[in-house]
C-alpha cells in the first residue's frame, strides 16, 4: 500500500502529499497512478477523506486542509506562490529555505516527480522530454473529455447544457477521439519498432508516466463513451490489445487498482451520461 499516514512515513525519504478533492478520482488521479507503480509512499488528503479509517471529525479535518490550500485568501504556504486550482502536490523541506514546496497543474507535478521516482524514461537522455509531451497530449484529450459535458458553462448544471453537450460529444466521438487513439497507435508502434517497446510502452522498454497518464485516459473513456470505445477497439490494436491490459497489470497499479484507495468514477473528469454515448 502506497498510500500511508504521517506517521507511518520515513524521515529519510521526501515527504509527498497529495491534494485534491475528496470522493473524485478526476485529475488527482494522474498523480496517484504514478506514485502507485513506483511503489511510492505518500499521503492522499482527499483520498483519505473519502476511504480513510478516521471518523466523521478526522475526515472534515482533512476536507479542511484541502480546500485552504486553495482559498481565496491563501498567499500559499511558506514561500510557495498560492494554487489557482486543484490537484496540488507538497513535498516537506524542498522549498526555497528549506520550507514546503507545494506545486499544481497535473502535468507540472508529473514533470517534477518523473526523474524522482524514476518513470521518466532513461537517465540522461531526451526521454524524459518525450514523456512529459505524450502525458501534457494526454491531458490535453482530458480537457477535451470534460468538455463534452460541460461545453458552455463549467459552473453549470449539466441539465442547463444537454444540447450543447450532445454537439460537442458528437464530435468529441467522431473526430477528437479518433485523432488522439491514431496517434498514440503511431507512438506505441514507432517505440516497438525502434526501442523494443513491444508495444506496451510509450516511451523505450519500461513504464514512464506518460504510460500512466494514457492509461488513465483510456480507462476513464471506456467508463464514459463505453459504445463509442467498443465500436473503435478494432481499429488500434496495440492500445486495445497490448497497452491497456499490460499497463492494468503492471506491479503496484495491479494492487492499487483492486484496493479500496481506487475512488470510483462519479461526477469528475469522465461522466456517464449515455444521451452522449454513440447510440
Amino acid at each position: 500500500m502506497s498510500a500511508e499516514q504521517p506517521s507511518k512515513r520515513t524521515r529519510t525519504s521526501p515527504t509527498y502529499t497529495l491534494i485534491y478533492h475528496p470522493g473524485l478520482p478526476g485529475r488527482g488521479e494522474f498523480t496517484r497512478l504514478a506514485l502507485e507503480a513506483s511503489g511510492t509512499p505518500y499521503t492522499d488528503l482527499g483520498g483519505e477523506a473519502t476511504w480513510g479509517s478516521g471518523d466523521k471529525k478526522t475526515k472534515e479535518a482533512l476536507t479542511g486542509q484541502v480546500y485552504a490550500t486553495v482559498a481565496p485568501d491563501s498567499l500559499g504556504e511558506g514561500n510557495s506562490p498560492p494554487v489557482y486550482a486543484l490537484p496540488a502536490l507538497r513535498v516537506e523541506n524542498a522549498g526555497t529555505g528549506g520550507g514546503p514546496l507545494v506545486i499544481s497543474q497535473t502535468g507540472n507535478m508529473l514533470a517534477y516527480l518523473g526523474a524522482k521516482i524514476g518513470l521518466a524514461g532513461e537517465e540522461d537522455g531526451p526521454d524524459k522530454w518525450h514523456v512529459s509531451e505524450l502525458a501534457l497530449t494526454a491531458l490535453d484529450w482530458t480537457n477535451e473529455a470534460h468538455d463534452t459535458h460541460h461545453p458552455v458553462n463549467m459552473m453549470a448544471y449539466y441539465e442547463d447544457q444537454l444540447e450543447e453537450s450532445k454537439k460537442r460529444s458528437k464530435d468529441f466521438r467522431e473526430a477528437r477521439c479518433p485523432k488522439f487513439l491514431g496517434y498514440f497507435e503511431r507512438v506505441l508502434k514507432g517505440n516497438k519498432e525502434k526501442r523494443d517497446g513491444e508495444g506496451k510502452y510509450l516511451v523505450g522498454g519500461k513504464l514512464t508516466y506518460a504510460d500512466t497518464t494514457l492509461w488513465q485516459v483510456i480507462d476513464g473513456l471506456l467508463y464514459a463513451f463505453p459504445k463509442e470505445l467498443e465500436a473503435r477497439k478494432k481499429d488500434y490494436p496495440l492500445i486495445f490489445e497490448t497497452f491497456y491490459p499490460t499497463i492494468k497489470e503492471e506491479k503496484g497499479i495491479k494492487e492499487y487498482l483492486a484496493s479500496e484507495r481506487r475512488i470510483k468514477y462519479s461526477n469528475g473528469i469522465f461522466r456517464k451520461y449515455p444521451e452522449l454515448d454513440r447510440q
